[in-house]
């Protein structure tokens, strides 16, 4: 059984000392659930808008993805959790902008979508990741 150990990468916001940017465990690789923080200023981006929230947040997995030797033809699951349900069209539609073209398997992440509270007043959306590498 292989050692569980910690992703990490400085393509994407620094981690709260309580959890890990990523976990990878053999092939399996969870994605800690990741808010719209630009990772070069460590600064909430996109206030009040949840179409480029969504795209930054989707960079933030996307580099601790390749950080941990995954890419998004890997992931299995995204999870996304929205304070507000009508965010989720915008949602949406960056989600689907910026999936288009990162999975050349033609196979798509199975999805959840959460209507709920986040950390922040300003986090309109919050998106974890599970990938499986081949």
């Amino acid at each position: 059984m292989s050692d569980k150990t910690a992703v990490t990468t400085t393509d994407a916001p620094a981690p709260l000392p309580v959890f890990s940017q990523g976990v990878r465990k053999g092939n399996v690789l969870q994605v800690s659930g990741q808010g719209s923080v630009d990772p070069a200023t460590s600064e909430f981006v996109f206030v009040g808008d949840v179409k480029a929230q969504t795209t930054r947040v989707l960079q933030n997995i996307e580099a601790i993805l390749i950080a941990g030797g995954a890419t998004f033809d890997d992931v299995l699951m995204l999870r996304v959790y929205l304070t507000k349900r009508e965010d989720f069209g915008a949602m949406n539609e960056a989600y689907a902008e910026f999936l288009d073209g990162r999975t050349p398997s033609g196979v798509l992440p199975s999805r959840t979508t959460v209507f709920t509270g986040l950390p922040l007043p300003d986090m309109l959306v919050e998106i974890d990741a599970l990938a499986v590498l081949s």
